[in-house]
């Protein structure tokens, strides 16, 4: 009789990851490249020693940006400094733009934290600051990510997904001109977290769940619109909850038109079909496709023009895939920062395992470009 075991069937990997960077300190979530290649990352507040809530990397290495003194917040005037970053942008400019929550531990906000910076890449300094009034940037408010369409408005137009897990969820409208913005979707449904009877997701083949004090269950993702990308000609904007596996889009024209009426916006709401996973993030190309981050399955996944998902990537290195970002050499930039191993979600016991990463893949596409 023998003793050697058979070979046994395992998990696949697909495509191709290429380290970009290891992160042993703080956790990232956002990334960006710049069109000279420039990569800018950000360190949300959350309970880690953030020495730098905004950085560029050098050498592979982050670096405060655009300096350390900007980043050190002063609590006495939360518009001077950044308080807590969840993501940085370049727009089809240029330039980046820094979206601040103003929230470090998800805590109320207080007017002068929520706002949008704008950096000069020629120059390294800020050069535009808009700051939210609590009637669009609410207490509750979390900021979650921001996409441009420089074509609309004087200037161009933000978009600004409100993941709040702890108040109304929406789309908030900047006029890059004025600087006036407004809220959108307000709580409406395609922005909210689904409850644990219809979403129960699933990470590293555990169900991703909280337990309240009460013994009720629900999706540990509770937080709502989250993931953001503009289609190709800047005509859809589309967003995804956190907690849900839906896709939605809206008219960005309707959204960027103050005048409309908030039942004429939403008459404009398409449900874009379920992605069959939970995403974090959401990019866009110019050839008219969406990606999507799988933390569900440690992945990567596309969305073509005709409506089909294809996969990009499958990697059990790929820990959460938070935030991608396409940049002009044809990579797709990922973070993976192992968010559903942090203490909370498990009884006070923190599973991350240092580094956290950036990855890159190479697609044949290339950023969508509205200006």
């Amino acid at each position: 009789m023998s003793n050697l075991s058979p070979e046994v069937a395992g998990d696949e990997p697909l495509g191709t990851l290429e380290p970009v960077a290891f992160f042993d300190g703080a956790m990232p979530t956002g990334v960006t490249v710049s069109k000279q290649g420039r990569i800018f990352v950000n360190f949300p507040k959350w309970g880690d020693d953030v020495q730098f809530t905004v950085a560029e990397l050098r050498d592979g290495k982050p670096v405060a940006y655009p300096d350390l003194a900007f980043n050190t917040t002063d609590p006495q005037d939360p518009a001077a400094a950044l308080v807590s970053v969840q993501s940085v942008v370049v727009d089809p400019a240029d330039r980046l733009w820094i979206l601040d929550t103003g929230s470090p531990l998800f805590k109320p906000t207080q007017y002068g934290g929520p706002k949008l910076v704008c950096v000069d890449l020629v120059t390294d300094t800020v050069v535009g600051k808009i700051l939210f009034p609590q009637e669009v940037a609410l207490p509750t408010t979390y900021l979650n990510d921001v996409r441009f369409n420089l074509r609309l408005g004087q200037e161009g137009m933000a978009f600004i997904t409100d993941s709040s897990g702890k108040g109304p969820n929406g789309i908030i409208v900047v006029d890059l001109a004025s600087g006036k913005s407004w809220r959108r979707l307000h709580d409406h449904p395609s922005t909210k977290a689904q409850d644990i009877r219809n979403f129960m997701p699933v990470v590293e083949g555990r169900p991703f769940v909280q337990r309240g004090k009460d013994g009720t269950l629900k999706p540990s993702p509770s937080m709502g619109a989250d993931g953001i990308a503009i289609s190709a000609d800047g005509k859809r904007l589309y967003y995804c909850p956190l907690g849900s596996r839906r896709l939605y889009s809206v008219s960005a024209e309707a959204l960027a038109d103050a005048s409309l009426s908030d039942a004429d916006v939403i008459a404009t709401v398409v449900d874009e079909g379920d992605k069959g996973c939970g995403s974090d993030g959401l990019e866009s190309d110019a050839e008219g496709r969406i990606y999507a981050t799988d933390y569900e399955h440690n992945a990567v996944l596309r969305r073509k023009p005709d409506g089909e998902w294809e996969p990009l990537v499958h990697d059990p290195r790929l820990l959460w895939p938070d935030t991608m970002s396409l940049a002009a050499d044809g990579y797709l930039y990922v973070t993976a920062n192992q968010l559903h191993r942090q203490a909370s979600y498990h009884g006070g016991q923190d599973l991350r395992r240092k580094p956290y990463v950036l990855f890159r893949m190479k697609v044949d596409a290339r950023p969508v470009d509205l200006r």
